[in-house]
């Protein structure tokens, strides 16, 4: 089965006025920006969208918007997770309604259900819709570990659960959920700094963060491992490192956003409980896109 969702999906942020409503117009324009800079898909509402500050109308308003926005020239995938069954379930009929290309649905988070209890929430949420799902583990989030063997029983149970992101930060879990799932089933670095170290053990490219701003320098790199031309992929990923780095000095997204806003592209506005960069660590973030984005890293 080819990937369906490629190489480079962005987990894009939600851009907000200065009053905090949703900013449709630099969010089209952030979506042409992430069209012409090598994403593949993106991901609307994800952690990175500050989903949990979103209602469900406001998802599914920025989802309508977008889908105008992109014409199918790139893939939609809807963050469509929650810590209740029912809830992601009611989420993902919802995506499903709307026409988008897939679904992320998450681990659920703080009450910390069994590896039986998330076979049981995957599997209920999988029989619910046509849509592929990409199952996104991220341990730091939600308290605890989607096991590479309880993935395993997943995709071969349910074969619209077809992808993982993996955000566990072990190449070892990595490696046993690619040993375990079959050539149909697409493993995704969840950490833009461990996208090429993943891609050595068997995944197909990175649900990224970074890619806002330096989109075509991660394609270009994917597509340099996967061309053989490996000195050329270790290049970019030690010149991109700081970067990847810096953009989680703070809870993700309050670095990209800055950053955004520095290139000019939307404002950094954050919901609460998350708050702006102190005027310190914006200079720190600056001095870091001095050295990295400012350069010519990459001839395409």
């Amino acid at each position: 089965m080819q990937n369906p969702f490629g190489q480079v999906i962005t987990a894009m942020v939600t851009p907000f006025k200065s009053d905090l409503s949703v900013d449709f117009e630099a969010t089209e324009k952030l979506v042409n920006h992430l069209i012409k800079t090598g994403t593949d898909t993106i991901v609307v509402a994800g952690t990175t969208g500050e989903s949990p500050t979103l209602s469900h109308e406001e998802e599914r308003e920025l989802c309508k918007f977008v889908q105008k926005i992109v014409q199918s020239k790139i893939k939609i995938v809807l963050g469509a997770g929650s810590n209740s069954t029912r809830t992601a379930i009611e989420s993902t009929k919802e995506a499903e309604k709307l026409g988008v290309d897939g679904v992320l649905s998450v681990v659920p988070y703080y009450n910390k259900p069994s590896q039986r209890g998330l076979i049981e929430h995957f599997g209920q949420i999988a029989k619910s819709t046509s849509l592929p799902i990409v199952l996104y583990n991220i341990p730091g989030r939600t308290g605890i570990n989607l096991e590479p063997q309880t993935v395993s029983e997943l995709a071969g149970k349910h074969k619209n659960i077809m992808g993982y992101k993996d955000a566990t930060g072990n190449l070892e879990n990595t490696t046993q959920v690619i040993q375990l799932t079959g050539k149909d089933f697409f493993v995704y670095s969840g950490d833009d700094s461990l996208t090429l170290p993943m891609l050595s053990v068997g995944a197909v490219g990175v649900i990224s963060v970074a890619s806002h701003i330096v989109g075509n320098e991660i394609k270009t790199m994917i597509n340099s491992y996967f061309t053989g031309k490996i000195e050329r992929a270790k290049e970019i990923h030690q010149k991109l490192f700081l970067l990847f780095k810096a953009l989680f000095k703070a809870p993700n997204p309050t670095c990209i956003k800055a950053t955004l806003e520095i290139k000019g592209i939307c404002r950094s506005d954050l919901r609460p409980p998350l708050v702006k960069l102190t005027e310190k660590e914006l200079n720190e973030l600056k001095e870091v896109m001095d050295k990295t984005i400012s350069n010519e890293l990459i001839n395409a």
